[in-house]
């Protein structure tokens, strides 16, 4: 078992993210999103790191508060966060507020991989490890 405290910003919970691209690296503020079936990266981290959104050809409809939006999805080398790392992952790219705190949303694409316990009250997340049944 890993504990990973996250920043609080009132009753939200973000956590540090490490990407790779083809040109740079970037340690991006995500926030726990279950609520989100992908993992979406501000555009301009993405363009920073190298990543293509010109000639992504891979685009995602999503279903948010405005509506239907395609977004396009594109990939990172490295993806490493709550101890987990990934190689070649695809995020969603899309602009942010720049007077938000957050760089982007971790979703359900990347936690439901991995067996954790997200405890809103300390503001924990909890990385469990399977044990193998007894033989």
């Amino acid at each position: 078992m890993k504990i990973y405290r996250t920043r609080r910003n009132g009753k939200l919970m973000a956590v540090r993210a490490y990407l790779k691209g083809p040109e740079a690296e970037h340690f991006p503020r995500l926030l726990i999103d279950t609520g989100s079936t992908y993992t979406i990266i501000g555009k301009e981290i993405l363009k920073a790191i190298g990543c293509s959104l010109a000639t992504s050809s891979r685009q995602k409809c999503i279903v948010a508060a405005s509506g239907y939006m395609d977004i396009p999805s594109v990939q990172v080398e490295r993806f490493n966060c709550l101890g987990q790392h990934l190689e070649n992952m695809f995020v969603l790219a899309h602009t942010f507020p720049s007077s938000t705190y957050i760089d982007g949303l971790l979703g359900m694409d990347f936690l439901s991989k991995y067996v954790l316990e997200i405890r809103p009250k300390s503001g924990d997340i909890v990385r469990c490890r399977i044990q193998s049944p007894s033989r």
